[in-house]
């Protein structure tokens, strides 16, 4: 009999955790690194959030909170989901844990039994389809290729959709294509759901705020009031707020759910950080000046990317309508030798060989569940984008 358990083995290692921690090593080796892998703003928390988290620690609040978030703090999400979604919640309706991956986690712990199947459209997050797995469901993966601007249509949804159906995963703007539904994609999705009520939605949010252009975000339950007892619809102040590291995550659900998934929090981590939830009560009712302000520089590097690599031999790059993301397509590159005789026989070849070769560091597209791609996180400065443009430029240009 093994000692680890037999669930562990169905699951790997988040690839975009390992290839970042490859390229610190290699920094700290002395390499030449430019890690474009990792997903969060290289901007500071905004000052007055940092100052509220000072001042709860003046003020005491340093002790164990209630398990699910303090009342404020819930408080404060329902009239966020309010003001930008038009979504009506109590505070006995919210749930806040240790980032927005806790909360899906959570969720799919206290729902899913052996059988349970999660349909999961790829390209996806990489934790989507191993979290349901730790949780004893079955992942159902739907391809969106770039072809289809990497979103699944109604008929795929209802052809994914059987009776062992639990959930779906919906996350727009994507990780890590940073493609959106626009009201018109979601609503033909809302249709399909509403005519399967065994069906619950599950909505990744977090990148709400980051969008481009004349992109305008919606989430399931705004599109199709009709779906909201069964839909938590998920969010977090990492991306938008530049708090990736304070880790707080929220959703908005069903009271009964809500409530599950704080029977779970309770027997494993217990309240998120008292002092980050003070901080996070700061972001959602300070000033959101700076949101607009950020998303312009996101946009700006969106385009450089995105010009810099469609000039790259071999590689395709649709233009994303939000996150801090692209997704291009290295098809033109299958097949082709690297200049220190690597073979190009799918992404992650191409991923190895131009970190070795070049010191970028990408992530290959089969950790999201579609080939041959590779994900490029431009939330970093124009400078490191520009240089990292150029390596991968010349890369491309010496395969044979």
């Amino acid at each position: 009999m093994g000692f680890l358990s037999d669930t562990l083995a169905r699951v790997k290692p988040s690839p975009t955790i390992a290839i970042t921690n490859q390229a610190r090593e290699l920094a700290a080796e002395g390499r030449d690194i430019i890690s474009l892998s990792a997903g969060e703003p290289d901007f500071d928390t905004p000052e007055h959030i940092r100052e509220a988290a000072k001042a709860a620690i003046d003020a005491g609040h340093t002790r164990y909170t209630a398990v699910d978030g303090i009342p404020e703090l819930k408080r404060a999400i329902c009239a966020k989901f309010k003001r930008d979604n038009g979504l009506d919640y109590k505070p006995s309706q919210i749930t806040v844990g240790t980032g927005g991956k806790q909360i899906l986690y959570n969720a799919l712990i206290a729902t899913l039994n052996p059988g349970d199947e999660v349909i999961i459209p790829a390209p996806y997050w990489v934790s989507y389809p191993d979290m349901v797995l730790l949780a004893g469901g079955t992942p159902v993966i739907v391809e969106a290729g770039m072809e289809n601007g990497y979103k699944i249509s109604a008929e795929q949804l209802e052809a994914a959709i059987t009776p062992r159906t639990k959930w779906v995963i919906l996350n727009s703007p994507s990780n890590p294509t940073g493609a959106g539904y626009t009201r018109d994609d979601m609503k033909k999705l809302t249709d399909v759901l509403m005519r399967h009520p065994q069906v619950w939605v599950l909505t990744d949010d977090i990148y709400e705020h980051l969008v481009f252009g004349d992109f305008k975000f919606v989430t399931p339950a705004e599109v199709e009031p009709g779906l909201i007892d069964r839909t938590l619809t998920v969010n977090g102040v990492s991306k938008s707020y530049a708090m990736t590291g304070w880790r707080i995550g929220y959703a908005g659900g069903p009271e009964a759910l809500i409530k599950a998934m704080g029977k779970v929090q309770s027997q494993s981590t217990s309240n998120p950080t008292s002092i980050s939830q003070y901080a996070a009560l700061a972001a959602l009712n300070g000033p959101q000046d700076f949101i607009p302000e950020s998303r312009a520089v996101f946009q700006r590097r969106r385009d450089l990317v995105v010009s810099g690599l469609n000039q790259c031999e071999g590689i395709e790059c649709p233009v994303p309508d939000g996150a801090f993301y692209v997704y291009p397509s290295i098809r033109g590159l299958i097949g082709k030798t690297s200049a220190k005789g690597v073979k190009i026989t799918d992404d992650a070849a191409f991923a190895t060989a131009l970190l070795d070769e070049t010191g970028v560091a990408v992530v290959f597209g089969a950790a999201f569940g579609l080939s041959p791609h590779f994900r490029i996180s431009y939330a970093t400065s124009d400078e490191v984008l520009q240089d990292a443009i150029g390596r991968i430029r010349s890369f491309c240009g010496g395969l044979t």
